[in-house]
């Protein structure tokens, strides 16, 4: 089994790292000013900017 990618508010991060919002057209279009968080493994996810987000692992 793999780990999830995708993440929803509320959820525990899997891992330390910084993780990023993604939504519904930002592979087309991109998403202006997206919301960045530092997380350590345990600590829960933010609420989103708007319901249609949800948050990734930001890229190396």
């Amino acid at each position: 089994m793999g780990e999830f990618t995708i993440f929803n508010q509320g959820d525990r991060a899997p891992n330390d790292g910084t993780y990023i919002e993604t939504g519904v057209n930002s592979y087309h279009m991109g998403i202006q000013n997206p919301k960045k968080v530092s997380l350590h493994k345990g600590e829960r996810f933010p609420d989103n900017t708007n319901h249609e987000r949800k948050w990734i692992r930001m890229p190396k």
